[in-house]
């Protein structure tokens, strides 16, 4: 086990991707032509505010109600022949994947785009049983090729050019280094139908788990969801406990939200539900369907009050877009499944918070992913929340607990305020706060304070 610490590794990472101006322009340039198109799909909302806040609204009531919501799933959709397994951490969850495969005698799995998986890190786990997991999302396809992890929520390569990608095919695949981005996805279409073709098992994530109908809802662009879910014999779906909404008639808003704030469509190309195995007198489907719903710390994040609101998050990533950092600093840099605000809100809570504290403080505050959010969670105020608590609950070092005792006795004082000139402040302030100024300016104070100018000009009035 690596003895280097997250935040040594972030630091690194970012330090070294904020210089790079090449990876910069590649992710202003897509995230650019993202923004382009949201506007358009916009536009289908007469009353855009209100649907978002009803959105809001409805993952209120589901998480509000979550053991019942859940409850109400599994009745559902165990009725028709769907068997349920409730998985506290990754390790149950790959556990369970095992012994699936253990019984179907499986060598291939094909996967759809599913960050829950990633989050689990399910595609090692088979690889350690020697069966092979092929990612079929063309951009997870590029990189699971390049042996990196997702890159964004939604657009999985988004850091690499057509170039990188025409490079890699060829590097990997044998391909010309010259082809176009249409020919580079007929090559991976073909090398991916041969893989359903062969796979004795398709798993799916779920961006929706249907309480009242007991169904799973998928949304997608490229069509390797429904194939990964309705080629192989059995089909396997692991999704966040979070994932729920109480009524199929929710889909009517969360679907266009989703494919608006996710990529700029009204609607994407493929909205499947799926509600069980193939009955008898159905000729297409799995002859078999497991659903795996995962904890892996989410239940952590509802028992606080506060912090629960981050997982109405339905994964559309605009947050990621409009983040000042996370353009700068790219994705692989926060080290972690999920990245972005997003990201820097639920990872410390999902996993130990000593360790991943930093990353909420990897922010402006400037409030950009709160305004971009789909359900309107506020992100800025969450990450703030998250400094709060990993101070009260002590992970807080000596010396960053003695500094700001420092700051703030010398803040409340007028008398200390007004000491010394402006220069000897910033060299001793800078000098005692030198991890503050290794990554930004250093703090400047004036010639002189506001209380000493009003002094003068006004006397002691």
């Amino acid at each position: 086990m690596s003895s280097v610490s997250p935040s040594s590794v972030f630091n690194v990472k970012s330090n070294e991707k904020a210089k790079d101006l090449g990876h910069r322009q590649t992710i202003n340039f897509n995230i650019g032509r993202y923004n382009a198109v949201v506007p358009n799909g916009k536009k289908q909302f007469s009353d855009l505010t209100r649907v978002r806040q009803k959105a809001k609204n409805t993952k209120w009531r589901a998480i509000e109600t979550l053991d019942q919501q859940l409850e109400l799933f599994e009745k559902n959709i165990s009725a028709r022949g769907v068997r349920v397994i409730w998985a506290e951490n990754a390790d149950e969850a790959c556990a369970a994947v095992g012994e699936i495969c253990k019984a179907k005698k499986c060598k291939s799995i094909v996967k759809s785009k599913s960050m829950v998986t990633e989050e689990i890190h399910l595609n090692e786990f088979l690889e350690s049983m020697h069966i092979e997991s092929i990612e079929t999302d063309l951009g997870e396809y590029i990189q699971q090729l390049d042996g990196e992890p997702p890159y964004h929520i939604v657009t999985p390569a988004m850091h690499k050019s057509k170039e990188d990608v025409a490079a890699l095919f060829a590097r990997k695949l044998n391909t010309d280094p010259s082809l176009t981005p249409e020919q580079l996805t007929l090559v991976a279409r073909e090398k991916l139908r041969e893989k359903y073709v062969a796979a004795e098992i398709g798993v799916t994530g779920a961006n929706f788990i249907i309480a009242d109908t007991g169904s799973i809802a998928v949304t997608e662009n490229e069509g390797n969801g429904r194939l990964s879910s309705a080629w192989p014999k059995t089909h396997i779906v692991i999704t966040g406990i979070e994932k729920v909404i109480p009524s199929i008639n929710d889909l009517s808003f969360f679907w266009p939200l989703l494919a608006t704030y996710g990529t700029g469509q009204q609607l994407t190309v493929y909205n499947t539900i799926v509600s069980g195995p193939r009955k008898s007198d159905e000729t297409d489907g799995p002859e078999e369907m497991i659903v795996i719903l995962l904890d892996n710390g989410r239940t952590n994040i509802i028992a606080d009050a506060k912090a629960r609101e981050s997982l109405y998050c339905i994964r559309c990533g605009a947050c990621l877009n409009a983040c000042p950092v996370y353009k700068n600093i790219g994705g692989h840099s926060y080290g972690t499944t999920y990245s972005g605000p997003i990201g820097s809100v639920i990872t410390p809570n999902l996993k130990d918070k000593g360790d991943w504290k930093h990353l909420s403080y990897a922010s402006s505050l400037c409030g950009n992913c709160t305004e971009v959010c789909a359900v309107k969670i506020n992100l800025h105020e969450l990450l703030l929340h998250n400094r709060h608590t990993a101070v009260e609950e002590g992970y807080s070092t000596l010396s960053e607990k003695l500094a700001w005792k420092l700051w703030k006795r010398a803040s409340l004082s007028r008398k200390l305020m007004n000491t010394g000139s402006g220069s000897l402040k910033n060299k001793v302030v800078n000098s005692m706060f030198k991890s503050w100024s290794r990554g930004r300016s250093g703090l400047r104070f004036s010639a002189k304070t506001f209380n000493q100018l009003w002094k003068e000009k006004n006397g002691d009035e």
